[in-house]
């Protein structure tokens, strides 16, 4: 089934012309987390409401359910070994699953435990970066209920080989999606604290810090994203950033101007590159898994200067 919706002109150099948005499969609640398994030629993505993990095979769509009771999983990546990196809104923690084998990798900074951890990327120095909203606390249908132990929402950085946690990103109200420039000189990171408001108050933006050695420095606005939130979002081989919004994914160009939409018949939640070349966009949107594909392939997959 295809949705005869191409992607706006100023994509042009990024989507082929002739490209439609597919609808791959539909049998979630609320779909999130997506990551391309290039072993399993499939992917792999969240039901968060559902507590449940979703594989789909990425040409034929057909759907099997990768775990049930899963502890309300979220944001998942590769990591620079294959294994899956996962975050466990139900066990406040990162987990690692390695052929179904699941392992907590941090679950506290300073002795109290993390919020909800949203999303992950693990950078090619082999350090896990994440996010730390509260909505695995405060929302039963993702997670269970708790309070926040640190007094923040933080960004943080684990390193597996020496167990240190560091908060980096401490001026953000909600941090959501986050990603690495190619290079991985830039980190970009979502608020959504207007997510849960309904007073028309808090942030939909994706903000921007320069990296150094670890740290994260000089923040600033990249974006603000309307309609809807930057719930999850990827950044391209040439530095563009492919983000949700709340009927497209909004594609900016490095400095920030938005190069166009493609429009999806479903609230966007998350998205990722996968497929045989990589250059397949999977796009998590409601219920449904939807396909276009593109003329790039996700940032991590290439080692470019930013």
């Amino acid at each position: 089934m295809s949705h005869q919706r191409a992607a706006e002109p100023g994509l042009r150099d990024l989507v082929p012309e002739d490209s439609s948005l597919r609808l791959l499969c539909t049998a979630a609640t609320w779909s999130e987390g997506p990551v391309w398994l290039p072993s399993r030629g499939a992917l792999r993505w969240s039901d968060i409401p559902g507590n449940r993990i979703l594989e789909a095979d990425g040409t034929t769509g057909q759907v099997t359910v990768y775990l049930s009771d899963a502890e309300y999983p979220n944001g998942r990546t590769l990591a620079n070994d294959g294994t899956v990196v996962q975050c466990s809104h139900g066990r406040r923690a990162v987990e690692a699953d390695r052929d179904g084998v699941v392992t907590t990798l941090v679950d506290s900074w300073n002795g109290r435990r993390f919020n909800s951890p949203n999303d992950v990327v693990v950078a090619r120095d082999g350090t896990i970066w994440f996010t730390d909203p509260p909505y695995g606390i405060v929302q039963p249908h993702e997670g269970h209920p708790g309070v926040p132990e640190y007094g923040g929402n933080y960004v943080f950085r684990f390193d597996p080989a020496s167990g240190s946690v560091d908060a980096v990103v401490t001026d953000i109200e909600e941090p959501n999606g986050l990603a690495f420039s190619p290079g991985e000189s830039l980190l970009y990171v979502s608020d959504t604290s207007a997510a849960l408001r309904t007073d028309g108050t808090g942030n939909h933006h994706i903000r921007c810090y320069r990296v150094e050695d670890g740290r994260c420095m000089d923040g600033r606005v990249f974006a603000v994203i309307q309609p809807g939130l930057s719930d999850g979002f990827r950044v391209d081989e040439h530095g563009n950033i492919w983000t949700s919004s709340a009927d497209a994914v909004q594609v900016y160009a490095p400095d920030g101007t938005l190069l166009g939409r493609i429009p999806v018949p479903e609230c966007v939640g998350n998205l990722c590159f996968g497929g045989a070349d990589g250059r397949t966009l999977f796009i998590a949107a409601t219920t449904s898994i939807y396909t276009i594909e593109t003329l790039v392939r996700d940032a991590r997959t290439v080692t470019v200067p930013s």
